[in-house]
């Protein structure tokens, strides 16, 4: 093939364009970078396998091909895809109850979980509906992401004590703890207890590997020396080595039929909250060096791949937070650093696994609970409680939806809360009356500032949002009740046309019968600003000359016309706010 050729395919394969301009100086970096971002993924993937209810090799299978299918098709340099906490505790509370026990049905169903939202990711990019990721406002997307980390936590207590746990939801599960305090095995606890100490520890000591990694290692020794597993401490067990095999899992067209409604529900769900959470990931770094991303691209980069894993045994992923994070600090300079990480990982397995089958399951919950509190974000509420209490609302009533009712039922909450959120700002914006401050320029709310006058005999109305079919009455009633205000001793009422973007015909009807109240009042209908956007022979300030180019003209308009001796010293001084378009 020709170079020219690659070239042309560059454009549906960013990644070959990496390849091409490939710069031999890069090697050491994305090398190294590659290595630690391996070493994450190795006890990151393992764990977030156990989260999702399967083998360890799974957990280490979505670590392989998706990142040679996200190198090919994503745009961002620093982005590394793999299990990811949140995304595997979906895939749990999906799958569990439609496999009813049935390990070779689980398997199954969550490969089918994760082709068809890698399917939808990639109709959703062909329709270029990237911008979903700005939907899920951010204190909607903390306060889910902070549910499933109290989940998460949640879910891994039994781990650490040595027993298993099924319930679900916060008052649930903590019961069954209390319940099932007897079943308690010291050895476990004493595994555990190491466990957090080393990844409390490590960090400070050993700071060239990552913790998890770490206490994998060190649990995993005392384990293997003391022969642990023979008095009780679970463990990993035989981890078969090699690479997976290429295709869908048996059973998988036998359990595709009597499901397939509610893995299409689950998997759209799954498909936008995974790809909202990489492009927070992917945005940031992007941010940080100083480039930009293709979100449509992105989405069928991570559709691409959540197929990709489903073929190679694995499960749901998206962007992993801290393997981006490793990626970034160990000096990673382009995407080549995942394929270095997805070949360490499958050396790992090819030559490696019989040493993962002594890694105890209680390290793995310690590590998991590590994760789930790094997940969980409690600056922010403080900063939406601070500035907007509705947002705070609205980040709480996520979380507790996430832990009370399941992840995937509040997925669909979540969106309806994105929907109700939406309508609401966009059918109720904000309606102000604009007045003066002495010795400042423009026009500012009565409402936000208590030093703000109005001028007696003129309202100067600002109607923040398009006047459409859905705001329609909003706009009349808050026009009409501005004007009430100054009573009879009202002359002018100007409509500063700026912010007003849209105009359809429900909404012109609103204006009409505004105007037509106010002229029954005597009262001039006067607008500011887009004298060329809105034309409608109707409207009165465009049949009488009263259509100003600003907000200042406008309001000087009205010193001169009714208080020509205060018009010299009136006048408000000209700022770049009164701009507007003729």
């Amino acid at each position: 093939m020709k170079v020219s050729d690659l070239l042309s395919l560059e454009r549906f394969l960013p990644g070959l364009g990496d390849l091409l301009r490939y710069r031999r100086a890069d090697l050491p970096h994305d090398l190294a970078a590659g290595l630690a971002v391996a070493a994450v993924a190795l006890p990151v993937g393992v764990a977030y396998a156990q989260l999702a209810g399967f083998s360890a090799e799974a957990g280490l299978y979505s670590s392989i091909l998706p990142l040679l299918a996200y190198f090919l098709f994503g745009t961002s340099r620093q982005l590394i895809l793999g299990p990811d906490a949140a995304t595997c505790a979906l895939v749990a509370l999906t799958v569990a109850p439609m496999a009813g026990g049935d390990p070779a049905a689980y398997i199954a169903l969550s490969a089918w979980l994760a082709l068809i939202a890698g399917v939808f990711c990639i109709l959703a990019s062909f329709l270029k509906l990237g911008a979903m990721a700005d939907f899920l406002s951010r204190p909607i997307l903390v306060g889910f992401l902070n549910g499933v980390a109290i989940s998460i936590a949640l879910s891994q207590w039994g781990k650490l004590f040595g027993f298993s746990t099924e319930k679900h939801g916060v008052i649930p599960a903590t019961l069954e703890l209390f319940n099932k305090f007897g079943q308690v095995h010291l050895l476990t606890i004493a595994i555990s207890l190491l466990a957090f100490v080393v990844l409390f520890r490590a960090p400070r000591y050993i700071k060239r590997l990552p913790a998890a990694l770490v206490a994998m290692i060190i649990t995993g020794v005392v384990v293997a020396l003391f022969d642990l597993g023979s008095f009780g401490v679970a463990t990993l067990g035989k981890v078969p080595a090699g690479l997976p095999e290429f295709g869908l899992p048996d059973k998988a067209l036998e359990v595709l039929g009597a499901n397939l409604e509610s893995l299409l529900a689950a998997a759209a769900g799954i498909a936008l909250i995974s790809f909202s959470s990489a492009m927070l990931t992917a945005r940031s770094f992007a941010a940080k060096n100083k480039y930009d991303i293709d979100v449509d691209r992105e989405f069928a980069a991570l559709g691409v791949a959540n197929i990709a894993s489903a073929l190679s045994q694995g499960f749901a992923i998206s962007g992993a937070d801290s393997r981006t994070a490793m990626s970034d600090s160990a000096g990673g300079r382009t995407r080549l650093t995942g394929l270095f990480a997805a070949a360490t990982v499958a050396l790992v397995l090819i030559f490696f696994a019989e040493a993962l089958q002594f890694v105890p399951v209680a390290a793995l919950g310690a590590v998991l609970i590590m994760a789930a509190l790094s997940l969980l974000d409690l600056e922010s509420p403080k900063h939406f409680w601070a500035v907007d209490k509705r947002e705070f609302a609205l980040a709480l009533v996520a979380t507790i939806g996430v832990i009370w009712v399941g992840a995937l039922q509040a997925i669909l909450f979540v969106v309806f809360l994105a929907i109700v959120r939406f309508v609401q700002l966009t059918a109720r914006p904000r309606a102000e009356v604009l007045g003066t401050i002495e010795g400042t320029s423009g026009f500012h709310s009565l409402d936000r500032h208590a030093d703000a006058v109005e001028e007696a005999g003129l309202v100067m109305f600002r109607f923040n949002g398009p006047l459409v079919f859905f705001n329609a009455g909003y706009f009349k009633r808050e026009a009409l009740a501005a004007a009430n205000q100054q009573g009879d001793a009202l002359r002018w009422f100007v409509l500063d046309l700026i912010p007003l973007t849209q105009l359809d015909l429900t909404g012109l009807d609103a204006l009409m019968d505004v105007q037509a109240e106010l002229m029954s009042r005597g009262v001039r209908f006067v607008s500011a600003g887009r004298r060329s956007e809105i034309q409608y022979e109707g409207l009165y300030f465009q049949r009488e000359g009263l259509s100003f180019p600003t907000l200042r003209k406008a309001r000087n308009g009205y010193l001169k016309a009714f208080k020509p001796a205060e018009t010299l010293v009136g006048e408000v001084p000209a700022s770049p706010e009164d701009a507007a378009p003729a």
